[in-house]
């Protein structure tokens, strides 16, 4: 009898069956994500602006900014994941005063106001980009594997592996419920780097969702923090918005 009952404990550890969840390719995990983030207007976008307030951590002192800005124009396509495309523009400023000024404008960078031979491929870059290619994880040259899954922040999620068509990696925790993108993690020159998302959400003419909260870690150790309080998606971003002049750092 108690053999009996040791072998119904076993029995009943083992799953019953595949859930409908399990039974999903990384493919279709992806395409769910892609409709959850907003379909079209979020895999095809030409730009978006970000504006919000972020903190940068060295060991415990922090510092705090204000007015954290990002423009951003995207490329048609993505053939690796972990360079500088398109044009993008980073900038952070407390008081109205101007720390901290990056850019990226399709051909050079510029940092604070001065022009750099620095590569799309760079260190700087390279630690950076990664995000954007799940836009085009379902594109030709890509391919995609579903990984175990795990948790992000407490919630059930997939996790799968992009491979660009260089066969770069990178992994996505895409959440069980909701196919919100919750986490991003990649080999970087800084060490391994993971981006988490949450505090999702939307405006009522757009269906784009975008993370109010954005968590920065390198080797597990968290970097920066941003919260993203409004986006614009689709409006026209003039080129000279990425050529950075000294004359606009310490300018608001």
């Amino acid at each position: 009898m108690r053999r009996c009952r040791l072998i119904f404990c076993l029995l009943a550890l083992l799953p019953c069956g595949a859930s409908a969840s399990d039974a999903l390719s990384a493919r279709q995990i992806i395409e769910r994500a892609h409709i959850a983030a907003g379909g079209e207007a979020w895999t095809r976008p030409t730009s978006l602006y970000l504006v919000g307030t972020s903190t940068f951590f060295d060991g415990t002192a922090e510092t705090h900014y204000d007015q954290h800005e990002m423009w951003r124009v995207y490329p048609s396509e993505k053939r690796a994941a972990h360079a500088a495309d398109g044009m993008v523009r980073i900038r952070s400023a407390s008081n109205g005063i101007v720390a901290f000024d990056l850019a990226f404008d399709g051909r050079t960078t510029w940092i604070n106001g001065e022009a750099s031979e620095e590569p799309a491929d760079s260190r700087r870059w390279a630690s950076n980009f990664g995000f954007g290619v799940i836009r085009h994880a379902l594109d030709d040259g890509y391919s995609l594997t579903r990984l175990p899954d795990d948790s992000v922040d407490g919630l059930p999620s997939f996790t799968v592996q992009v491979r660009d068509p260089n066969g770069t990696e990178t992994l996505f925790g895409i959440a069980k419920t909701g196919y919100e993108v919750l986490m991003v993690g990649f080999e970087t020159p800084r060490g391994w780097h993971q981006r988490m998302y949450s505090e999702f959400y939307s405006k009522p003419d757009s269906a784009w969702r975008q993370p109010g909260l954005i968590r920065l870690f390198y080797n597990g150790v968290k970097q920066n923090e941003v919260r993203w309080t409004d986006f614009r998606v689709g409006e026209r971003i003039e080129p000279g918005v990425f050529r950075v002049g000294v004359s606009d750092i310490g300018d608001k």
